[in-house]
């Protein structure tokens, strides 16, 4: 039989989850001496602009109450650029980013602005892209005092325009997208050569309170639905680190326990050869409001 491997992708996604949710992972994982891929979001925490989904993204109301994102994400972050001013996330962390690589964790960029990025990349121009991503590497560099080597688009949104951004970037990869299989995208009639290593499995926000999908047995449903080989989970700061902290734990004790091996998304390339070229196209898929990128057929 085969071995089973997770490849760890943690998106960071508010101020809160920074500050409170990265300490919380970083202690679980040295615990059980597992490496995992951070994306942080590097700008500002506008959170509480996300409330215009309600009224322009079906299912998105119906998704908050599911996942009880109000008791999750707090309050405060929900009132983030709206209510109250929007802090600022790395800028406010550096030491915790640091800390985080010096770990032996992969680090990498999620975004600029979470919100901004999310809702409104397909009417950007491609200056707009350029600058958000760029206002994030040079506060990476930074930071780290070296490039970014890696970026995770927030929400799974991407355009053709984003992926051309990315190559001029020089990356070893990007993870943005939905699928089975690493993968090189083609959107728009154009092949990008910056590598996409899709998430593979559904995340938490995604299947909590479905199919009697609660906290307390999500461990069971991921731990049965690992395939041989290279499997790609992503989780949230806020949630995994946070408002279903136990429910990680009992996931990384039922790893350990089954023999499934967990790496950083980066150490998964050396083994990659010959990735074929897919189209990636923005769809739906369950349990998320809006549309995410999704790996489509070959093309080779």
């Amino acid at each position: 039989m085969a071995e089973k491997i997770v490849a760890l992708k943690v998106d960071v996604d508010t101020y809160a989850g920074t500050r409170d949710g990265v300490p919380n992972l970083l202690a679980d994982l040295a615990r059980f001496e597992v490496k995992a891929t951070f994306f942080f979001s590097m700008g500002p925490d506008n959170s509480g602009k996300a409330v215009r989904r309600i009224f322009t993204r079906p299912g998105f109301l119906k998704k908050m109450l599911r996942t009880k994102a109000p008791a999750a994400y707090g309050i405060k972050t929900m009132l983030y650029g709206t209510l109250l001013p929007a802090p600022m996330i790395a800028a406010s962390f550096p030491e915790l980013l640091r800390k985080t690589e010096q770990a032996g964790h992969e680090v990498g960029i999620h975004c600029w602005d979470h919100v901004k990025w999310h809702d409104f990349l397909p009417e950007f121009p491609k200056k707009l892209t350029a600058m958000e991503l760029g206002k994030a590497d040079s506060l990476f560099e930074d930071i780290f005092g070296h490039r970014a080597v890696t970026t995770a688009a927030p929400g799974w949104t991407v355009s053709p325009d984003s992926l051309e951004v990315q190559d001029e970037m020089g990356l070893s990869y990007c993870s943005d997208s939905r699928g089975t299989h690493p993968f090189y995208p083609v959107m728009g009639g154009r092949r990008f050569r910056t590598l996409q290593l899709p998430t593979t499995l559904p995340t938490a926000d995604e299947i909590l309170g479905e199919n009697c999908i609660t906290p307390d047995n999500i461990h069971q449903f991921y731990a049965s639905n690992l395939k041989e080989g290279v499997n790609v989970l992503t989780i949230h700061a806020e949630l995994e680190g946070n408002a279903i902290r136990p429910s990680f734990v009992r996931l990384l004790e039922r790893f350990r326990g089954d023999g499934v091996r967990c790496i950083t998304l980066g150490e998964t390339l050396p083994v990659l050869a010959n990735a074929p070229s897919c189209e990636l196209i923005m769809g739906e898929i369950a349990g998320r409001a809006g549309k995410v990128a999704i790996q489509g057929n070959s093309l080779q």
